[in-house]
This record gives C-alpha cells, structure tokens and sequence, in this order.
C-alpha cells in the first residue's frame, strides 16, 4: 500500500494508442475507473473512402454500451474538407461524447504525409481544420499536440489560442516535441505555462506511470484533466488506483491473481471483437505487459508467444498464478519510475 496527501478530483482519460486500445482493452479500463477514452485514430480520408464491411474501419469504430457519452473518436488528415465530412459522419453514430482531432502523434508514417504531429508546422492549416471540424459537427471538438516540432519551434501556446478561437473545446498536449518522440522526460512545465496563459481547458499528458504522477502532473500544470498512455499498459489498475490516492491518500497494488483475471476478461473480450486467430496474435503483447515484474515471467512470456489457441494460453496463466502463490511471490517487484518507462516504450 502506497501513501500521500489528498488532491482534487480530475477526469482520467485513456489516450489514443494505435493497435492497443481497442474496445476490448477500453472496456477492462473503464471497469477499473477511466473517466473517459478516446478511440485509435482513424483516418478521415479512409472512412469516408472504405466500404461498410470493411473490417479494419469496423473493428476501430466498434464500442461496449458502458462507453455510450464517454468515448470521444479521434480522426487524423490534413485536408480540412475530408475532416469535416468524416466529422460529419461519425457525429450521426450515436455514443461519441468528442471529436478528437489527431495533431500529436510522431510516428514517420504518419508524419510523412503531413499528417499528425507535422500539422504542427503549419498553424494556418491547423486553423482551417479546426474551423471546418467544428462547423461539421454538434459534438464538442478537442485536439491532441505534443508541444511542437522540435526545441526550435515549440509552437504549442500558439495551436491552443488558434483552437480557441476556432471554437475547439479543448487540448491535450502532451509534453514533449515530435523530434523526442518518447524519449526523456515530458516536460510538465511547459504544460503549465501553455495553461496559465490561454482560456481553454487544457489536458495533461505524459510520463503518468505511477498514482503519484498523476496528482504531481496536475499539480504543476494546473491541467483540467489527466491522459494516460503508455502507464496504462497492461495496468489498467493505474486509474482506480489515482482515485483511490487521490480520495483516501492511498492505494492497493494488484496481486498476480488480480492481474491474470483481469488479463483473461481482456483476452476474451478481444476474442469476441476479432475473433479468435486474430486476438491471438493481438493479445500477445497485452499478456506480457500483465505479467511485466514478476517472478519468473520471462519464459512464460515467451511460451505464450508460441501459443495457439485461448485455452493453452489460460491454462498457462492459472498454472503460473498457483506457482506464485505456492511460493510466496504474488506481488510485482518493485521498479523505478525509469525503468516503468522503458518497459512502456518497448
């Protein structure tokens, strides 16, 4: 059990992470205390372009009824027109509470068509988007940045008093530049100077691994909302746990139990979305950020990565659940708030 001094409550929202938060994985985080979350980024130009029964488009746009007036969906382009028309359609779905607009992300493929985080480069444009995104639509209308292209041309004040007066609803801004991708710290401070200066609620994100990192993130950027990424892997916990501290000054790590049964509802609730060769392969990942710190997982880990079917990979799981608690190990060695990073970016 962790311990601290009480601090006020704030919306935790689950971010956008291409090829991981998918319903299923949104559905297990909603159960243990996110607020809200916001869907993998979909490419306006591709959903108004697919086929109905295109099952990649369908597959990112799926929901879970708990979600209903609490999951925003996030769009990515560069063409304000393809943005407002996909804006348009998916504001006729029922159940989307935001449309997101992506400006953050870093990865190459995304930035090299002038997508993402390189709209950042070219306010004008940013604008543009804004202003058609928010006319196509009733729903509120938020972006996500990072705090500009490079230390050269941290731009992010300036993109938040454009969305302002474009009418978006608010910002996330991550804390670190494009060209840091995700590497040192995010810059926390910043954040809070884009906030002290610009009237629009502003979300904080960046390096929340920990319970105390999210109360220490809001307490220096004065955010209006916190937004989990990479903490949130294979520990969906991380939310009721800021919930717990921030409510009672404490908090409980989760056990091997907790973490394989929560693994397994993830598992089959993968397997009911994608169907079962799919979440196979898709819950591969999830499994060892589950089992990340504790004793002896390593081989267990790569065994799974060799696994066929769900019931071998359960009955794997149970069996090494039994063999920790026979021996006394039910609890996750310790880490650094660094080393919880690098297991976080691989």
């Amino acid at each position: 059990m962790q311990e601290t001094t009480n601090q006020r409550n704030i919306p935790l929202i689950l971010a956008p992470l291409a090829g991981v938060t998918d319903a299923a994985f949104r559905s297990v985080c909603f159960e243990h205390g996110a607020d809200f979350a916001v869907t993998e980024m979909v490419s306006a130009q591709g959903l108004l372009h697919c086929k109905k029964d295109n099952s990649a488009m369908v597959s990112l746009l799926k929901k879970y009824d708990m979600e209903n007036g609490r999951l925003a969906i996030q769009i990515f382009g560069r063409e304000p027109l393809y943005m407002a028309e996909a804006a348009a359609r998916l504001s006729e779905t029922e159940g989307y509470c935001a449309i997101d607009i992506n400006m953050g992300c870093p990865a190459p493929k995304v930035t090299s068509g002038g997508n993402g985080s390189a709209l950042m480069k070219k306010p004008l444009l940013c604008a543009d988007i804004f202003r058609s995104v928010v006319a196509a639509t009733l729903l509120p209308v938020t972006a996500k940045i990072r705090l500009g292209w490079d230390d050269t041309s941290k731009n992010a004040l300036e993109i938040c008093r454009i969305a302002r007066e474009e009418g978006v609803s608010a910002v996330t801004i991550h804390g670190r530049t494009r060209t840091q991708m995700y590497s040192g710290r995010a810059d926390w401070a910043a954040i809070g100077r884009i906030k002290a200066a610009v009237k629009l609620p502003i979300i904080a994100n960046g390096d929340v691994f920990e319970p105390e990192d999210a109360v220490e993130i809001q307490k220096t950027t004065g955010a209006d909302g916190v937004m989990i990424a990479r903490g949130a892997l294979g520990n969906p916990f991380l939310f009721e746990q800021i919930k717990s501290l921030i409510g009672s000054g404490s908090y409980e790590i989760p056990d091997i139990s907790k973490r394989i049964g929560v693994c397994l509802t993830h598992y089959e609730r993968n397997i009911e979305e994608n169907g079962s060769d799919i979440a196979i392969k898709e819950m591969r990942k999830h499994v060892a950020w589950y089992l990340s710190g504790f004793y002896g997982s390593a081989q267990l880990k790569h065994s799974v990565n060799q696994m066929q079917d769900y019931e071998t990979v359960r009955s794997a799981l149970l069996a090494y659940e039994k063999q920790l608690r026979d021996i006394g190990k039910t609890l996750p060695t310790p880490r650094t708030r660094q080393s919880i990073s690098e297991r976080a970016a691989e």
